[in-house]
């Protein structure tokens, strides 16, 4: 196998600060029911969260876009986490609407981007981890017509691993984590007093970086470039012969073009969904969840939550977003260090 490039991962990407209006152009062609979608989208508002538990209470405020990365830990990994999130009107206040990741060759087309690196503190099987979504109660009364349609659409010309039931008591949408991340950098082990990455300047390029990265890769004959390694995953063979080891960084990124946050649609090659419209309050959050089929242990959540505008429950989350953007503020950058051994 071909030797593969060691260069780094990281650019020092500084976000632009927000546009002194997040309107949007009007449209003058729009149909009528273009403009009620648009009417009805500005009337929330986005907030994002992170943490390890379910419970949105224990998570923490992500800045979207900003130049910090939010730390995630519990006895399973140490996560760190960067959001972005293109045209973002979201909270807090002062988020930049988009930042300089997009316009990095590999994520021009990109709505929104997930980046992080995660060190597990247990050995864990290649086949037995699932990156995706699942909710708490029912979504099938709030499925929009055409949503078979577009499911079938995602897995014949997206992500042909993906498995779930959109209309189940508990719905989920999951796929094996390594044939849905768009890159995926294998680097080099940690040890105790190590400083915890940080991911706010990264670019994560698929490929492997420090000590003995690369070895890991071409035993596991994993293939250099981003699509075949996606492909090569979607084997379950080729995944039970993967394993995350403790103590080891991986990094990941992942994004794509048909999950718009800005109006809160779904667009697929002649296909668009516009899910608002289906939003109500007991239906108002996305979640991606690392999780382990075998043992159902979750690693880490991240929590996307429309919130109403003009609500007592805004002037809540925009308390939690000032207070959750101090704490961020006063770690003055750092996420500390790795505390355990492997």
């Amino acid at each position: 196998m071909a030797s593969r490039s060691r260069s780094t991962s990281r650019s020092h990407l500084t976000p632009s600060r927000r546009r002194s209006s997040s309107a949007s152009k009007s449209n003058t062609s729009a149909t009528s029911g273009e403009l009620f979608e648009q009417a009805q989208h500005k009337k929330y508002r986005l907030k994002v969260t992170a943490g390890t538990q379910y419970d949105p209470s224990t998570h923490q405020l992500v800045p979207v876009n900003g130049d910090e990365t939010v730390r995630i830990d519990n006895d399973l990994a140490t996560v760190s986490l960067a959001v972005r999130i293109q045209d973002y009107n979201g909270y807090p206040d002062t988020s930049p609407t988009t930042h300089p990741i997009f316009t990095h060759p590999s994520h021009t087309t990109d709505q929104y981007s997930l980046t992080f690196s995660i060190i597990f503190k247990k050995p864990v099987n290649g086949n037995a981890l699932l990156f995706g979504h699942d909710f708490d109660r029912p979504i099938r009364d709030r499925l929009p017509p055409g949503f078979n349609t577009a499911l079938r659409l995602v897995k014949w010309s997206i992500d042909p691993s993906m498995d779930g039931d959109a209309y189940a008591d508990k719905p989920y949408l999951f796929s094996p984590a390594l044939a849905s991340w768009n890159q995926f950098r294998v680097g080099g082990k940690v040890k105790s007093g190590d400083e915890v990455p940080r991911v706010n300047g990264v670019v994560v390029q698929e490929g492997d970086e420090g000590g003995d990265a690369g070895e890991v890769r071409e035993r596991c004959k994993v293939p250099a470039e981003a699509g075949e390694r996606m492909k090569f995953f979607q084997g379950e063979e080729e995944r039970k012969g993967f394993v995350f080891e403790e103590g080891r960084v991986y990094q990941v990124g992942f994004g794509n073009p048909y999950l718009v946050f800005n109006d809160f649609s779904l667009r697929l090659p002649g296909f668009t969904l516009h899910a608002i419209k289906y939003v109500d309050e007991r239906n108002h959050d996305l979640r991606y969840v690392l999780k382990n089929r075998e043992t159902g242990e979750v690693y880490f959540i991240i929590l996307f939550t429309l919130v109403l505008v003009g609500t007592e429950q805004e002037k809540n989350h925009i308390k939690e977003a000032e207070e959750g953007t101090k704490e961020t503020k006063e770690k003055d950058g750092s996420l500390g260090n790795i505390g355990w051994e492997a």
